[in-house]
């Protein structure tokens, strides 16, 4: 039976108490406010909107670098001296984490890395069904599971909508003249993650506790995910009433299974408060 060991960034939003349990290894993605810079996962996603409140200044993320990844690849190697790492990496397009895996990488013939060409919930849906996957298949070689990964990449889908669009001008992402249309017209970008970049595809208009249901049954029919399962992502303040209707309507939609992912450090800097997402598989 081949040791496989699974990595991925703290970007992914599996708590910490998760990848414990699933034996999941994270690497840490940064957040700096101002001139101090902590990991991220070592402090409240709350603590980004606090600090942007009261100082006016948005805090800034960066991917792991390659020192990160070489005390992982290290600490994983001296606890697992047999096993074999796969590295099921942060979207690639977005982030510095990849490249800096594969300098640590370099000389290193038992780590394999894949792009998962997600971001927070998404890469964590693919992170987490591969460790189901590798308990259901001990006879899996880590070429059989970077396969399997490969496949399943490519049909988990992501999307999500701001509750506002300030933390979106405040990082660059949209003008101030965008943004104040935005929020007079209460416009929503949908962002899909769509081969690892964040595209807003459309806009719907209303308040999110409408939004949000409809959002749910939406994603699931055009994306055609698979009803065993469905993960509906929150941030900070998100509201019970928005959170309530979209589960509600999962489930009226014929999903057995709902599951709540948080949104950490890093998305919620790019996110905001508030904000509300989707994530599924694909049947095909």
């Amino acid at each position: 039976m081949a040791n496989i060991i699974l990595l991925a960034e703290t970007g992914s939003d599996i708590p910490k108490e998760v990848a414990d349990q699933e034996g999941i290894y994270l690497v840490p993605m940064h957040v700096s406010f101002d001139k101090e810079t902590k990991d991220d996962g070592t402090f409240p996603a709350d603590d980004i909107c606090t600090y942007y409140r009261e100082t006016g200044i948005l805090p800034k993320t960066s991917g792991s670098v390659p020192e990160d990844f070489t005390i992982i690849f290290d600490r994983i190697r001296a606890e697992h001296p047999d096993a074999q790492i796969l590295y099921l990496a942060y979207s690639a397009v977005t982030t510095c984490s990849y490249q800096s895996a594969q300098i640590a990488a370099e000389d290193l013939d038992y780590v394999k890395s894949l792009d998962t060409k997600q971001v927070s919930a998404g890469q964590s849906v693919v992170v987490l069904t591969m460790a189901r996957l590798l308990r259901e298949h001990p006879e899996w070689t880590i070429d059989d599971a970077y396969e399997a990964a490969e496949e399943l990449r490519n049909r988990v889908h992501m999307c999500f909508v701001p509750d506002t669009l300030e933390f979106l001008r405040a990082g660059g992402r949209v003008s101030n003249a965008a943004a104040l249309c935005g929020s007079l017209l209460k416009l929503h970008p949908r962002i899909e993650i769509q081969d690892g970049y964040l595209n807003a595809t459309k806009k719907p208009r209303g308040s999110l506790n409408k939004i949000a249901p409809k959002l749910v049954r939406d994603f699931i029919n055009e994306k055609n995910l698979g009803t065993e399962d469905l993960w509906l992502v929150f941030a900070p303040e998100t509201s019970e009433e928005v959170m309530i209707a979209a589960e509600n309507e999962a489930y009226a939609c014929g999903v057995k299974n709902v599951h709540w992912i948080r949104t950490g450090g890093v998305i919620t800097c790019h996110g905001g408060p508030g904000a509300f997402g989707v994530v599924g598989i694909s049947d095909q």
